[in-house]
């Protein structure tokens, strides 16, 4: 059953078959509606390309091991899945591909889920690419769990609420994104994606600490910087690092690879070291 209007176009697999529109998979007593026993990963389709979509699909299932869910879609379904889907749509079409698992049902313990009831789906939807045209940063007041607090080295429906009060306190400061800290006041994130930011020629990224989970589009354009002779220096950052930069920019699967234009009052250029990242990006994309 489709549920309500104004989706882009989406097919959903789900239960052995495909589904057009936003399909209802969850009732009122689904664990994971209510108390959020969901995981996900995020793939891309765009200009008849799918840059690593193995690890996404790798990927949805380590994070549902973490959350104890069962996984049962080994990577090689989940990819022939999406390349079945994608079928349906324009060759060119950009597109968002989510694998996900989530518990139907509860434990004896209510806030424990059931691992046996675990379900999953395919969702591909179109979602046009942001453009390149650069964003605002704050830094916000809001900071990043710890792993000894919440899972996040995994991808997971439960870390998402935080982002959103993220973005949604620097939106109502004049801001589209915020830079967001973890608990010892190292920068750790935007609220969206993993952050760059580049100074004297040189590429900085926070080191993986176990605060922010460290994308496969992130290890993607570390590596091609440092392929193509950029050093790329993953260390401890604080804000005032970043005010400092030269240039700051983003990766992430929804949007790959794109600018900050402004740090609080300060204006960033389009820097050749994100230009020389995005460019790279791209063509291993399309290689």
């Amino acid at each position: 059953m489709a549920i309500g209007s104004g989706w882009s176009k989406t097919w959903t697999y789900f239960q052995g078959d495909w589904h057009e529109g936003n399909i209802g998979i969850m009732g009122p007593r689904t664990h994971a509606a209510w108390l959020c026993s969901v995981v996900f990963d995020g793939a891309r389709a765009f200009e008849g390309v799918t840059p690593d979509l193995d690890l996404h699909c790798a990927r949805v299932n380590a994070s549902a091991k973490k959350l104890y869910l069962k996984p049962t879609v080994a990577a090689e379904q989940w990819i022939e899945l999406a390349r079945d889907g994608i079928k349906r749509f324009e060759k060119d079409a950009a597109l968002y591909i989510r694998p996900m698992y989530w518990a139907e049902k509860e434990s004896a313990w209510v806030q424990s889920h059931d691992p046996e009831s675990t379900e999953w789906c395919l969702s591909i939807y179109d979602a046009p690419m942001r453009a390149p045209k650069g964003f605002s940063i704050t830094l916000s007041p809001y900071r990043r769990p710890t792993l000894d607090t919440m899972p996040v080295d995994a991808k997971c429906g439960c870390l998402y609420p935080n982002n959103a009060r993220c973005l949604f306190e620097a939106q109502a400061r004049g801001f589209d994104n915020a830079v967001v800290c973890d608990m010892l006041g190292n920068v750790a994130e935007l609220a969206t994606s993993n952050i760059f930011m580049a100074k004297d020629g040189v590429v900085f990224t926070p080191v993986a600490n176990g605060t922010f989970l460290a994308g496969i589009t992130r290890r993607r354009v570390i590596g091609l910087l440092r392929q193509s002779g950029v050093t790329v220096v993953e260390k401890s950052l604080t804000y005032a690092d970043f005010e400092a930069a030269d240039e700051i920019f983003a990766s992430g699967n929804y949007s790959k690879v794109v600018p900050a234009t402004r740090i609080g009052g300060r204006t960033l250029p389009f820097g050749p070291l994100f230009s020389r990242a995005r460019e790279l990006y791209w063509a291993f994309a399309h290689s």
